[in-house]
Order: structure tokens, then C-alpha cells, then sequence
């Protein structure tokens, strides 16, 4: 019997404590074969996607989140997320396997529920950052670049609050993002400081990859640079 790359994972609900199942994808079907500059990952197989199953959403309350989601909530943001999603939430699931457009559209569906949760800044970044990336996947400039300005901003945040901390996110990949989504929505400015702050921190940082990265790009936009110079 084949094993299928997609298996029904149970689920509880964070806000509402609702169960019920959603789909997965098993570890050993997952294959990379390349990470673009930003870190959006190239699948082998485009039809075996995690990121499409990333995140959960509740069938009864419309609550979305992902494992990146703190339990917590704070005073009064239950209330607020019952007003402004569950009441106008129409029950569907999103349990069975997705295509583009629903994974897009689960990733809306957690940044509104982060927004109103308040989940802090570097998590919403890494939301509005993979909806830029599957617009990616579909050829949609304008909403890639809308998305990854948004999560750009929210690195900034992230990183003038320092609420990456205790993340896996460190402060030099944080200033490396910041730099790097500057250089794709064509921020130029933003991009060079981005990089050389990464640049300097090298003597700090235990990420020397990282550090190798942010001068490549910083040679490419130079040479980029020079060329518009010449022309």
C-alpha cells in the first residue's frame, strides 16, 4: 500500500478549544532542493508543499494560527476576536488538501487572527512574509511586493522592540531580512544600511553564512549600480 504524503493531524483550537482534524505533511516527503535569498524554500515536488498546511484553521470560530502562536491571550482579545471574526465568520473547513489560492487565503485568515491577538511583531513578519512568497509561486508581483513590504516593516518593529527575542530568530537574521526584503520591494536605501549593519556585526555573530549573503547582495546592488551608471 502507498503511503500518501498527507496525513490528518487532531487539533484544539487555541481560542475557542474547538477539535478538529487538518491536514499535514509527513517529514520524509518533504524535499528541499534549493532557499532563495529571502529563505523561501523550492520544493521538489510543488504538489507537496508544508507551507500550504502551515496553518490551522478552526472550522467553528475562524480562528487561524500556526505553531508560532503563543497560547496567551490578553485581557479583552477574545472578545475582540469573537466580534471581528467568529461573527462574521462563515463555517468551512480548510481540513482537506489546498491548492495556492486556499493556503494564500488560510495565511490572511492567521494575520488577521495575529493582528487581533496581538502575537507579537517578528511573528507577524514571518506570516505576511510566506504570503508574499506563494504570491511569488503564482507570478503575482503586487501582492509579493505588498506582502513583503508589510513584513519588512514588521522586522523593523521586531527589531527596534527586540521582541525576537527568544526566538529562533537572531538579531543578525533580522537585520539580514530587513535588508533583503528592502532590496526585493526596491527599497534601495534601506537595503544598503540593512546589509552593512549586517556586515559589521560579523565579529559578533556566530551566523558567518549570514554574513557571506549580506555581502553578496551588497556586491550585486553595487554592480547593478554601476551599470544604471553607465547606461
Amino acid at each position: 500500500m502507498e503511503i500518501s504524503p498527507f496525513y490528518e493531524k487532531s487539533m484544539t483550537c487555541i481560542n475557542c478549544l474547538h477539535k478538529y482534524k487538518t491536514i499535514k505533511v509527513r517529514s520524509r516527503f518533504v524535499r528541499v532542493s534549493a532557499h532563495e535569498s529571502d529563505f523561501k524554500p523550492v520544493y521538489l515536488d510543488p504538489l507537496v508543499n508544508p507551507l500550504y498546511y502551515n496553518v490551522a484553521v478552526c472550522p467553528q470560530c475562524g480562528f487561524s494560527f500556526s505553531d508560532d502562536f503563543s497560547p496567551y491571550f490578553a485581557p479583552g482579545t477574545k472578545d475582540v476576536i469573537n466580534k471581528q471574526i467568529t461573527a462574521k465568520w462563515n463555517a468551512r473547513s480548510f481540513g482537506d488538501e489546498r491548492n495556492a489560492l486556499e493556503a494564500i487565503e488560510t495565511y490572511k485568515l492567521s494575520y488577521l487572527s495575529a493582528l487581533f491577538k496581538k502575537e507579537k511583531s517578528i511573528s507577524i513578519a514571518g506570516i505576511t512574509l510566506r504570503i508574499g512568497w506563494l504570491y511569488r509561486d503564482e507570478n503575482n508581483s503586487v501582492e509579493e511586493i505588498r506582502f513583503l513590504t508589510i513584513a519588512r516593516n514588521y522586522y523593523n518593529t521586531s527589531y527596534t522592540e527586540g521582541d525576537f527575542v527568544g526566538t529562533q530568530m537572531s538579531e543578525t537574521r533580522v537585520l539580514y531580512m530587513i535588508a533583503e526584503l528592502s532590496r526585493r520591494i526596491g527599497d534601495e536605501k534601506q537595503a544598503i544600511k540593512g546589509f552593512s549593519n549586517v556586515i559589521e556585526s560579523q565579529r559578533q555573530t556566530a551566523e558567518p553564512k549570514l554574513i557571506d549573503m549580506a555581502k553578496d547582495r551588497w556586491q550585486e546592488m553595487r554592480e547593478e549600480k554601476e551599470k544604471r551608471t553607465l547606461f
